[in-house]
Formats: structure tokens, C-alpha cells, sequence
């Protein structure tokens, strides 16, 4: 039976043969957010269902697509679709497409995710740049062995979302006209959403938006040497007391407006790596 290391090699390996690219970019974009790397020169596109031991989404909008190309100037590699504790994959499975990214050569993760908001001055469509986060989901992808070729036994996370880079889409925000926000991130395991009391809990600990992905995967990214960049979509704001209830295609559609914006900036923040 071979390791989880080995799998991760092996499917590293079929990439590369596949695309035959060194990427040093890598992209993922969640719910609704597919279009956020439209523009983008892909030159290959490959179903997880393909790639050794990936993963596969089992979630609406999630396509489950693995693209490879070029953005100015820089060889990347992006998961169209993202995978959650939720659907019952482990900590380690959902950060597999991580450490395939790490073995390929990545050295800079740009995600984008839908999120709910917990901020009373956020807005549905309101882009926010990821700060920091709260990891609620009771899971960690570096328990058990650490491998020490990856990266360190005790990583720190005093700084896992790069200031440099939140600095340059700042600065992207500022020339294109397009408004960010900035704040805090907390990941749950989900499938149920927050209660009232979960909601003010959140709040009260510093929560400025609420998902169901996103933190373990940036774990293995610091890990792993990874700078980071992340973009929160905020979908939907459920302040207690004045709950609105939204659905899965009401939180796409927001999801999706917002794409080509997210786009935008990230395109001006290649530009200036």
C-alpha cells in the first residue's frame, strides 16, 4: 500500500507528464467562483476523477477541474472546485491538491472562497481580503507524522496570509476602483450552518466571515513554504436578530457577480509578483 507521501508524489507526476510545466502559481476557487480564473492562458484542463488518488467534488458549482497555464508570465496550476470535511474526506484529503501544488513547485497560493458574513457593515458582494483565521473545524492536516521534507513539525501562523501580497491587492484595489474589505476568517466543519448563539459567538471571538473550507488547506500551505493570498466573498450576512435565510443558488449568484471582480484584482496582483 503506498503512502500518503507517495500518492502525492505520484499524482505530481502525472501532471507534470500531462502539462509539462513547472508551476509556481497555484489558484483555487470554491462555490459559485469558477469564473474567477477566466482570463487566465490555460493550456490543459484534466478531471480530478483523472489524477491519481485526487479527490473528487461532490459539491453544486464545484467543478472539479484541475487547470494548467500561464498567467502573466507565470506557470500555474488551479483547482476549479475545492473539497470539504463536510463531504466526509479527511483533513489530509482535503489538502491532498495542496501538497500535489507543493511537489509541482508552487510557491504562491491565491485562493477565493463564498463565505457568510458576520460583520453588520458587510454587504452581499462584498469582497474581503483574508486577514487572519479562527481553524473551528476540529481537524488539522499535520496531525500524525510530520514529514520533515514538507516542512516544519511546528509551523508558524503569526503571519499565514502574506502581508506583501495583501499589500499588493490593496494596491490593485485602489487602481481598478474595486472596493475590498479586510478581516477574519473562521472555518467550521459543517454541513449544518450557524445558529443565533453560534453566530453571536463568532462574532464576539473576532469573526468577521464564517465558511466551511478554506483553514486546513492554508495550514498545509504555510507548512508546506507557501505564501498566501485569500479572498472571502461575502454571499449572505446573518446578523442575530435580523436573520435572512439564503439558498444555495441565491449564494452562487452572488458568488458568481462577484467573480470576474476577484478576477480583476488577481490579474493585477500577478502583474506585480
Amino acid at each position: 500500500m503506498t503512502t500518503y507521501k507517495e500518492q502525492v508524489k505520484q499524482a505530481a507526476a502525472w501532471i507534470r507528464e500531462k502539462t509539462g510545466q513547472a508551476p509556481v502559481l497555484g489558484l483555487i476557487a470554491g462555490t459559485g467562483l469558477g469564473n474567477s480564473v477566466q482570463g487566465l492562458e490555460v493550456k490543459t484542463s484534466l478531471d480530478y476523477s483523472q489524477i491519481p488518488h485526487f479527490p473528487v467534488s461532490t459539491v453544486q458549482s464545484h467543478e472539479g477541474k484541475l487547470l494548467c497555464g500561464a498567467a502573466r508570465g507565470h506557470a500555474f496550476v488551479a483547482l476549479q472546485g475545492r473539497f470539504h470535511l463536510y463531504e466526509g474526506y479527511s483533513a489530509k484529503e482535503i489538502t491532498f491538491p495542496i501538497r500535489v501544488m507543493q511537489e509541482l513547485g508552487v510557491k504562491t497560493l491565491i485562493f477565493a472562497s463564498a463565505v457568510g458574513g458576520l460583520n453588520p457593515e458587510h454587504s452581499p458582494g462584498d469582497i474581503m481580503i483574508v486577514e487572519d483565521h479562527i481553524n473551528l473545524s476540529g481537524e488539522n492536516p499535520l496531525v500524525g507524522e510530520n514529514v520533515d521534507s514538507w516542512g516544519v513539525r511546528f509551523p508558524e501562523m503569526f503571519e499565514a496570509y502574506d502581508k506583501g501580497l495583501i499589500r499588493k491587492a490593496l494596491d490593485a484595489s485602489a487602481k481598478l476602483g474595486i472596493p475590498l474589505r479586510q478581516g477574519v476568517y473562521v472555518g467550521l466543519k459543517g454541513p449544518s450552518l450557524e445558529t443565533p448563539a453560534e453566530m453571536r459567538f463568532l462574532r464576539n471571538i473576532g469573526a468577521d466571515a464564517v465558511g466551511l473550507s478554506t483553514v486546513n488547506e492554508v495550514i498545509a500551505a504555510v507548512h508546506g513554504g507557501m505564501r498566501v493570498l485569500g479572498f472571502a466573498i461575502i454571499t449572505n450576512v446573518n446578523v442575530p436578530g435580523m436573520l435572512t435565510p439564503a439558498s444555495m443558488d441565491q449564494i452562487i449568484a452572488v458568488a458568481d457577480g462577484a467573480s470576474p471582480l476577484v478576477g480583476s484584482v488577481i490579474d493585477e496582483v500577478l502583474k506585480n509578483l
